[in-house]
């Protein structure tokens, strides 16, 4: 394990406690951190990555953000299998670099994307068959979140992802604004997305709000579903040819998420399959969330450039 920030504890966590995999022991730029964890999940706490390298077959990387693609490339090119954090990296370069050495190493490489693995989210996938539109929030208390990066690559990018593979198409037009306020990046934003043959998605997330929020409506022919990520609760409601209303709760057997990703990678490490969110998904999702980015900029100086004007107007 690389990291042992907050969320890399929670991958030791479950890989301890894993039947699939035995935990070789974890790394972190702060030697107190990796030892401290080490000695929660009883495993050897590694000074450098080549260390740690020669005595795993795979790796799970949960650092900044900006490293990732080194970290990542550097365990690939030692040909360990790796599973690296979302967003694949912070930009497109970075992120060919992962699976450019991925493909030439042939080793796995899978993107933390884990709604993938989230319940609601799989009962979702099976009767979705011709979205029209999302409405999608993703909201969270103000706290020491990945503030390396703006809150598109920090949240929005699960919906993203989600999004994508659901409507199975990219986007032809983006709409963005973003506004900053606990750091020099975005930190509260609005999309919206429209995609061929007309399905749009209205996205919102925010790392400044009141409240925990992680709720995506869809749209369908006769047909709307909610869906609570972290109630892990789906429900549909559906028109009949006789305009009568049906309504029902989607089958859902509840678990975390990340167990289920953590043990879907160590499936594809164990059977050499491809994982379901690999690096060309997590690429994919990468080049929306830049797209939206730059829209974000352009909205962002027509805005200063407005205020800037207001000043210099006399005043009456």
């Amino acid at each position: 394990m690389v990291g042992a920030g907050v969320f890399g504890r929670h991958h030791l966590r479950i890989l301890s406690l894993s039947q699939n995999a035995q935990l070789a022991g974890v790394l972190d730029v702060d030697p107190g951190r990796a030892s401290a964890a080490a000695t929660e999940y009883k495993c050897p706490a590694f000074a450098t990555l080549d260390e740690l390298a020669g005595q795993a077959d795979a790796a799970m990387v949960a650092v900044p953000t900006s490293t990732h693609s080194q970290v990542g490339c550097a365990l690939l090119e030692h040909g360990l299998d790796v599973l690296v954090e979302k967003p694949i990296a912070a930009d497109r370069a970075s992120a060919e670099r992962l699976v450019e050495t991925a493909a030439r190493r042939e080793r796995i490489l899978q993107v933390g994307h884990l709604e993938h693995y989230n319940p609601a989210v799989v009962a979702l996938k099976k009767v979705v068959h011709l979205p029209l539109f999302f409405e999608i929030h993703r909201l969270s208390l103000p706290g020491p979140r990945s503030l390396d990066v703006d809150v598109v690559l920090d949240l929005m990018i699960h919906d993203l992802d989600i999004v994508l593979d659901l409507v199975g198409a990219m986007p032809e037009e983006i709409q963005a604004a973003g506004i900053s306020v606990l750091s020099d990046k975005a930190d509260i934003a609005n999309v919206r997305l429209a995609f061929p043959g007309g399905c749009i998605a209205n996205l919102t997330a925010s790392r400044v709000s009141t409240e925990r929020v992680r709720k995506l409506r869809l749209f369908q022919p006769h047909q709307y579903i909610s869906l609570d990520y972290q109630k892990q609760e789906a429900a549909a409601f559906t028109v009949s040819e006789q305009k009568q209303i049906g309504f029902q709760m989607l089958p859902v057997t509840k678990d975390e998420p990340l167990r289920l990703e953590v043990e879907s990678f160590l499936e594809a490490v164990r059977n050499r399959t491809r994982p379901l969110v690999s690096g060309a998904e997590g690429l994919r999702a990468l080049d929306v969330a830049l797209a939206i980015l730059a829209k974000i900029e352009a909205h962002t100086e027509l805005v200063t450039q407005r205020i800037q004007s207001l000043r210099e107007q006399p005043s009456a």
